[in-house]
């Protein structure tokens, strides 16, 4: 009973700019260091200096890979015969399939009734077993988590783990190595791993960068969560799938707590309108959780100016449902 006490402490154990570092040294031959890119036409929509982290141009099209990358490295070696689980609604999944892949090992992946296709499609592709299991995100890993257990896997949860906060935290680095004056770093929130890695990677480097999360108001747990100081259950009713999560969770709330600026709200339908922005003046394809950096300046445009600001574009991979909701939205608004 001790020694799993023991093993459950530091499967909770908050990640350090050292952590951040070891992983760079361990992923970098695996990613792709992206782009950070300034674009005029955004600085003249938000009246300051902006510049868009390209996570989109990332390995399968979002961020996550580098801490999938991270963490399955490593196992040992009776965890890669075993095999992994997990849940996710997409991106995660994704990151997990193409790891398990280049180290070995079976991948099983819950994920919600209706997810994005092309992403399962991608996670099929990549050698995992996929299973659909329940209308949202949670159902999936409560699912997975009994799974894992009875099967043996090693689970690997979406949030709670050190290693992938460590591993996504690495695009962070490239941000301040590439932009050591920025001021501000604006990054989606979903369970809150990129916000945390964004944290200790950019305020290990330089403790006055603020980092200001986004979360969809139609998916607030983790805003809650971080509001109230305690562990906030709350209804997911979000298209944005990166973003969509119902708790927060126990690793990473402390972390947001003391390291997160401002976190602030925004709808579905300003996702949808950054998504149509972002493909006008930067020319990228961004799904809702990647816009939701350019939805939030939006909101605060205000407070932006004179500063240097980053955002973070997450992921590129909207489904084509998705993208036709978003042009049709704007479309008719414009009409």
């Amino acid at each position: 009973m001790l020694g799993q006490l023991k093993k459950e402490r530091n499967a909770l154990k908050r990640p350090t700019l050292h952590d951040v570092l070891q992983a760079r040294r361990r992923i970098d031959s695996y990613i792709v260091r992206t782009p950070l890119h300034h674009y005029i036409s955004l600085d003249k929509l938000l009246n300051t200096e902006v510049r868009v982290k390209h996570e989109n141009h990332q390995l399968l099209g979002a961020f996550k890979v580098r801490g999938g990358i991270n963490l399955v490295s490593q196992l040992s070696d009776d965890e890669r015969a075993r095999g992994v689980a997990t849940a996710s609604s997409g991106n995660h999944g994704q990151s997990i399939a193409y790891a398990a892949r280049l180290f070995g090992a079976r991948a099983t992946i819950a994920v919600p009734e209706g997810a994005n296709v092309g992403k399962v499609e991608s996670m099929r592709n990549l050698g995992a077993n996929v299973i659909f299991h329940g209308p949202d995100f949670d159902t999936a890993r409560n699912y997975v988590e009994r799974l894992a257990k009875e099967e043996g896997y090693r689970y690997i949860h979406a949030v709670n783990e050190p290693q992938l906060i460590a591993g996504v935290g690495t695009y962070g680095l490239e941000i301040m190595e590439d932009l050591p004056d920025v001021d501000v770093i604006i990054v989606p929130v979903g369970g809150g791993s990129g916000a945390c890695g964004t944290c200790i990677a950019a305020k290990g480097v330089n403790p006055n960068v603020q980092v200001i999360g986004v979360q969809s108001a139609q998916a607030q747990a983790a805003y809650l969560s971080w509001k109230q100081g305690t562990i906030v259950e709350s209804p997911m009713r979000s298209q944005a799938e990166g973003l969509a999560t119902g708790m927060g969770y126990e690793l990473t709330q402390p972390i947001l707590r003391d390291m997160l600026d401002d976190f602030i709200l925004v709808s579905d339908e300003e996702m949808n309108e950054a998504i149509v922005l972002h493909l006008e003046k930067t020319h990228n394809l961004t799904e809702h959780a990647g816009a939701a950096s350019l939805a939030g300046a939006l909101k605060i445009k205000d407070r932006l100016q004179g500063k240097k600001v980053v955002l973070v574009m997450s992921g590129g991979n909207v489904s084509l449902t998705h993208l036709r909701a978003a042009l049709e939205q704007v479309g008719a608004a414009a009409a």
